[in-house]
């Protein structure tokens, strides 16, 4: 099984929003032996905070399924059990490998390197943009789960 993390800033937008499209993709794709995905932050500042209202608008929009959500921060640890770190910005970036330290493994990616139409992912929390960032993580996720699920099964590789 192939595990990705999402990550931004605060995980209150951005990556969870990018973790409920990516699992709805999973689920309605019956991928679920193959797949599966969460989301964190890269900040301490909304740790336990839900879902920010706009994102669950957004969300609920376009008829994503949302689940319960605390805003949790990426640790060390994380590194090892996923195999796709997932950032949306440059500061995302920066601010992981800081965590981190290292990316040996070359785990740690932009979303935008699965597809260079969609470019760096703005935080909304900032421009109020929900539905432009919406449509660029949707464009994201399904070029990430499409380059996934056109890899062999993990024990295969």
């Amino acid at each position: 099984m192939y595990n990705v993390l999402f990550v931004c800033h605060g995980n209150i937008c951005r990556s969870p929003m990018a973790e409920f499209i990516f699992k709805d993709m999973i689920y309605s794709n019956n991928k679920r032996y193959k797949m599966s995905c969460a989301s964190r932050a890269t900040s301490y500042e909304e740790i336990g905070n839900g879902l920010y209202e706009d994102a669950r608008r957004v969300l609920e929009k376009n008829k994503v399924n949302i689940e319960r959500h605390k805003a949790t921060r990426i640790s060390k640890d994380d590194y090892d059990k996923y195999d796709f770190i997932i950032v949306m910005d440059s500061n995302n970036m920066k601010n992981i490998m800081d965590i981190l330290g290292t990316d040996k493994d070359n785990k740690v990616h932009y979303l935008y390197e699965y597809n260079a139409d969609i470019g760096e992912i703005e935080d909304p929390w900032y421009t109020g943009r929900f539905d432009y960032v919406y449509d660029l993580i949707y464009e994201g996720c399904k070029s990430l789960f499409e380059y996934i699920d056109n890899l062999g099964d993990k024990d295969e590789i």
